[in-house]
């Protein structure tokens, strides 16, 4: 039988503080030494991106896609040739999610996280892939429901809110957003973030959007310094119970234990992302005198940060658009070849150049040794 709504219950008042009490601290000061490494390093938005591509792709494997970030790269270094239709669909879905989420953040440049916000980032996230004939930018109108391929609504895992209260719903979800009376902000969050996958305000895309408000409330709330906060990597190893604990918010009103499992997860993903931000730090000043060293050159530190951004690549686009003048350039990449900097993922074949990838900084994102 399925679940449905838990209507006129949110926000909760039956969270069990006495269990959560003991997580808070811990959880709060892991998010503050990950943002103390965040804003100890220089350019964040270009040495993290790899790890903004890696959230992107791992959010969107929740929801059954199967692109990895090495194939996401390689696409936006060589296009579409090579990859299937199904797996162009895939690769496109997680760039929506990157471009959806530099949207959002120059949204929350002017206005307040808000369901504008909400709307617009909507829009950008479901542009020209699979859904995108699913009201992009919009409340769903109809009903839905979730559970096996083909199920009716009776036969439904869980049914959200009925169309017909969700813009009400949603506008006590914007209150709530900006309660200050709410006792502690990474309860709020977890509350949000339940209650947004609870009202299942879209056609399609809820959970991927759910999860880009989790780094979005974090900047806005003033606990991190910049949206890069990176969550599915939990939520996907755990993805069963994640589904079964939002699932029992609904069936019998379990807030808390969401809450509990919600601020482990902060507290695990504050602390590895806190590890891989230092190792790419790291790295990143390693490559800075060895750049310079093997190179030769004033221009080593600049072609450091084109190859941070853009991991894989191909070389005629290193050559053109680095900004390094063009013997230099054509100089500079064999000699990172030689000394295993840079590999050749794809070897030249007549017009076509060699697309080449960046390992070390791959496997840190990865959190394995893959490249």
């Amino acid at each position: 039988m399925a679940v449905h709504y838990h209507l006129g219950k949110f926000p909760p008042d039956n969270i069990d503080w006495s269990q959560l009490i003991p997580l808070l601290g811990p959880t709060a000061a892991a998010v503050a030494r990950y943002d103390g490494l965040l804003s100890a390093i220089p350019n964040a938005s270009v040495l993290l991106s790899p790890l903004t591509t890696q959230e992107a792709v791992l959010s969107s494997r929740i929801e059954g896609t199967q692109a990895t970030m090495g194939e996401v790269l390689e696409f936006e270094a060589e296009g579409e040739k090579k990859f299937s239709p199904e797996k162009r669909d895939d690769i496109q879905e997680v760039l929506n999610y990157r471009k959806a989420m530099r949207h959002a953040m120059e949204l929350l440049q002017k206005y307040p996280l808000s369901q504008r916000v909400i709307l617009e980032t909507h829009k950008v996230l479901m542009d020209s892939v699979r859904g995108h004939g699913k009201s992009p930018g919009a409340y769903r109108r109809v009903p839905n429901w979730i559970g096996t391929p083909g199920c009716t609504q009776e036969t439904a895992r869980y049914v959200p809110i009925s169309a017909d209260k969700l813009p009400d719903a949603m506008g006590q979800f914007e209150k709530y957003i900006h309660d200050e009376g709410a006792a502690d902000k990474l309860i709020q969050l977890a509350i949000l973030h339940a209650e947004f996958e609870a009202l299942h305000p879209f056609l399609d895309g809820n959970g991927r959007l759910g999860r880009m408000l989790i780094p979005l409330f974090l900047w806005q709330a003033g606990l991190i310094q910049q949206p890069m906060f990176y969550m599915s990597a939990y939520l996907e190893a755990n993805r069963d119970y994640y589904y079964d604990t939002l699932l029992a918010i609904s069936k019998e009103g379990a807030w808390t234990e969401w809450c509990f499992f919600f601020l482990k997860g902060l507290q695990a993903q504050a602390t590895e992302n806190g590890q891989k931000a230092t190792q790419i730090l790291e790295l990143y000043n390693r490559m800075k005198i060895e750049l310079v060293e093997l190179t030769h050159s004033q221009y080593g530190i600049h072609a450091l940060d084109w190859i941070f951004e853009r991991p894989i690549f191909k070389s005629s686009d290193f050559i053109s658009s680095a900004g390094i003048p063009k013997a230099t350039a054509k100089r500079i990449l064999p000699t990172l070849r030689d000394a295993g900097v840079i590999q050749i993922v794809e070897g030249a074949r007549g017009q076509r150049s060699a697309v080449m990838s960046f390992p070390s900084l791959l496997n840190i994102a990865e959190g394995r040794e893959v490249f």
